[in-house]
């Protein structure tokens, strides 16, 4: 009979629980270079008509261009 346990092999755990109230934030991610991405799930539609990120991009910036500026310089 075979006193290991099943899990005795094996390096993970089949289930770990982590307290992210004492998790710290990376402090290496803003360094990584990488621009932020902001998914936004678009219509059935829309997406027919815009299929990549550069065609919706291109679009709204020109929208943008369109749009009354505040004193701020934000778009109202």
């Amino acid at each position: 009979m075979n006193d290991k346990s099943p899990n005795s092999n094996d390096e993970m755990l089949p289930e770990y629980h982590l307290d992210y109230h004492s998790a710290k934030p990376n402090r290496f991610a803003a360094k990584s270079g990488k621009r932020k991405m902001t998914v936004v799930v678009l219509d059935e539609d829309v997406a027919q008509v815009f299929t990549t990120p550069e065609s919706v991009n291109k679009v709204l910036r020109a929208l943008i261009e369109t749009m009354p500026q505040t004193a701020e310089g934000e778009t109202a």
